[in-house]
C-alpha cells in the first residue's frame, strides 16, 4: 500500500483533530445528564414521592446503565457495518428529546422509563465515537487523541455537579436544566452532522458478516476477555463514586447539596482530566519503547486507584475526603485514556465499535449492580470503610488482569 503523501498526511491529521473537536461536545452532554441527576438527586426525590428510600434510587440509576448495557454491543455492530457519523448524530437527536422529557417526569416510573430511554440513546455513542477517533488516529497519537475527547465527558460531569445549585435556584429547578439541555443538543445536532466525516476507507478492510461473527471472533480472543474483565472491575467503584458522591459528602460532612455536589464532582473531574491528559500523553510516549506502553500507563492510574478508595471509606475531614476522590479521578484519567488504545492493539479495526460495545455491557451491567447494591448495603447500615475497603480489592486484582494482556500490535 503507497505511504499517504505529505500534503494528504497533514490534511488527514488536520481531519482527525477536527473529528475531536466535533465530539468534545457530544461527551460533554452525555455525561452531563448522567451527573446532573446524582447532583440533584435531594431535589427530584423531595417533587417525586413515589421515591422512597436509597434502593429505590438506586433502582432508577440501574435502569440506565442495563439499558445502556445490553444495547452497547449492538450500537456498537452497527457503528462498525454503517457509518459512525451518521450512528452518532442519531445518538445525539435521540439523547436531546429523552433529556427534554425527563424535565416533565412526575412519577418514579416515568423517571425509570426515561432513564432506560436515555440509556437507548447513548448505548450507540461512546462504541462509535471512539472507534472513529482510533480510526483516524493510526500513528503515535492515539492515546492522547482519547484522552482529549474524555475531558469532554469531564467537563460535562463538572458542568452537572453545578446542577444543585439551579436546582435549588428560585425560577429555575431540576425541570428546567434537564429541558434546557435537550434543546442545546438538538441545536448542536446540525452543524455537528454537516462538519463531522468519516476516515478513509481502508482498501483493504473485510467487514463482518454479522453480529454472530464478530462476537464470534471477539470472544475467542483471549486478550479481548482480559481486557473486558479490566475494562469492568474498576466501574464498579467509579459508578458508586459519581452517582453516589455527593450524597456520600453530604451524610458524611452535613454539607448542602450544591456544596456536596461540586465538591464531589469537580474534584473528581478536573483531577481526571489532568489524569486523561498526562495518561494519554505518557502512554503514546512509553509506546515507543515497547508495544505493551499503554497497558503499563493504564496500570499506574490502577494503581493509584487503591489509596483513593481506601481513603475514600475512611475519610475523617473533608480535606482528606478531597484529597482521595482527587487521586482517584487522576488514577481514573489514566485508565479511561487508554482502554480504547489498548483495544485497538488487540482487534482488528472493523470490530473496534462492536468490542467497546460489549466492553460497556459487562462494565454498565456491573456498574448498575454496583448502584443498586450500594444503596441496599447503606440501607442495611453497612459501613462505607467495609464497601470501599472491598473495591480497593477489586482494584488490586485489575491491576494483575491488565499486566496478563499481550498485545500483538503497536
Amino acid at each position: 500500500m503507497l505511504e499517504p503523501s505529505a500534503p494528504a498526511s497533514a490534511s488527514l491529521s488536520r481531519s482527525a483533530w477536527m473529528a475531536v473537536a466535533l465530539l468534545f461536545p457530544v461527551a460533554l452532554l452525555n455525561y452531563l445528564d448522567r451527573q446532573m441527576l446524582a447532583t440533584m438527586q435531594k431535589s427530584m426525590v423531595e417533587d417525586i414521592p413515589t421515591i422512597t428510600n436509597e434502593e429505590a434510587w438506586g433502582n432508577v440509576l440501574a435502569a440506565f446503565k442495563w439499558t445502556y448495557a445490553f444495547l452497547s454491543p449492538i450500537g456498537g455492530f452497527i457503528a462498525d457495518r454503517f457509518s459512525r457519523r451518521r450512528v452518532i448524530g442519531f445518538s445525539l437527536l435521540a439523547w436531546s428529546a429523552v433529556t427534554w422529557l425527563t424535565g416533565h417526569v412526575t412519577t418514579m416510573d416515568q423517571l425509570v422509563w426515561a432513564r432506560a430511554a436515555m440509556g437507548i440513546s447513548e448505548a450507540f455513542y461512546i462504541p462509535a465515537a471512539l472507534a472513529l477517533i482510533a480510526d483516524f488516529h493510526v500513528g503515535g497519537s492515539r492515546s492522547l487523541a482519547v484522552g482529549v475527547h474524555q475531558t469532554g465527558i469531564y467537563a460535562g460531569q463538572m458542568l452537572g455537579g453545578l446542577a444543585g445549585y439551579v436546582a435549588d435556584a428560585p425560577g429555575y429547578g431540576w425541570q428546567w436544566m434537564f429541558s434546557t439541555c435537550g434543546m442545546v443538543g438538538v441545536i448542536y445536532a446540525m452543524p455537528l452532522l454537516a462538519a463531522l466525516k468519516n476516515p478513509p476507507h481502508r482498501p483493504d478492510a473485510v467487514p463482518v458478516a454479522s453480529p454472530a461473527e464478530g462476537l464470534r471472533e471477539l470472544l475467542s480472543n483471549r486478550n479481548f476477555l482480559l481486557l473486558v474483565a479490566y475494562f469492568t472491575l474498576p466501574a464498579i467503584a467509579g459508578w458508586v463514586i459519581r452517582d453516589w458522591g455527593p450524597k456520600i459528602l453530604r451524610d458524611q460532612f452535613a454539607l448542602e447539596q450544591g456544596k456536596a455536589g461540586m465538591i464531589a464532582v469537580f474534584t473528581v473531574q478536573i483531577a481526571s482530566l489532568l489524569g486523561a491528559l498526562m495518561g494519554g500523553w505518557l502512554a503514546d510516549r512509553l509506546m515507543h519503547r515497547s508495544k505493551r506502553g499503554r497497558i503499563f500507563a493504564s496500570a499506574l492510574g490502577m494503581v493509584l486507584f487503591l489509596p483513593a478508595l481506601f481513603g475514600v471509606g475512611h475519610a475523617a475531614s473533608i480535606t482528606m475526603a478531597v484529597v482521595a476522590l482527587a487521586v482517584f479521578g487522576l488514577g481514573w484519567g489514566f485508565f479511561d485514556c487508554n482502554n480504547m488504545p489498548i483495544l485497538s492493539q488487540i482487534t482488528r479495526p472493523e470490530v473496534r465499535a462492536t468490542g467497546y460495545g460489549l466492553m460497556n455491557m459487562a462494565s454498565m451491567t456491573f456498574g448498575g449492580l454496583g448502584d443498586k447494591g450500594y444503596g441496599a448495603l447503606r440501607d442495611r447500615g453497612v459501613p462505607i470503610d467495609y464497601i470501599f475497603g472491598a473495591f480497593a480489592g477489586i482494584a488490586l486484582l485489575s491491576i494483575l488482569v491488565v499486566l496478563l494482556i499481550r498485545p500483538k500490535q503497536a
